[in-house]
């Protein structure tokens, strides 16, 4: 599961919700994946946010590469949207053949419509 920023806002909180698909997560044997570009969007204060360092070092975090670069660019072109991080969520979803846990599902949505039937599925948070 590819994890937007939502969810790791959530985690950072100490939020039941987020503790709650931790655990059910962890005993499904589900692999928790984000993007850099999302900790960057929720990464503010290492004095203040010891929660989430510690659950980041439980879930695999991929570099948005040169390789991802016409991808994601490709993918905005065909979706007429602008969100770089989504972009990239949606493009590692897609090559991990893996779905997207997000709060802003029209937005996916809109990213993944005219994948096919290998869109990544969209899955609602909370």
């Amino acid at each position: 599961m590819i994890l937007d920023a939502g969810f790791l806002i959530a985690v950072d909180r100490g939020e039941f919700t987020a503790r709650s698909f931790l655990a059910a997560a962890l005993q499904e044997g589900a692999v928790l994946r984000t993007t850099a570009p999302v900790v960057a969007q929720v990464w503010r204060d290492k004095s203040r946010q010891a929660r989430l360092a510690k659950f980041l070092g439980t879930v695999e975090v991929h570099d948005f590469t040169l390789t991802d670069a016409p991808v994601v660019g490709e993918l905005l072109r065909r979706s007429q949207t602008s969100d770089v991080v989504d972009a990239h969520l949606v493009a590692l979803a897609f090559r991990l053949l893996d779905g997207i846990l997000t709060a802003d599902t029209p937005d996916f949505s809109a990213l993944t419509s005219h994948l096919g039937p290998r869109a990544p599925h969209i899955h609602p948070w909370p």
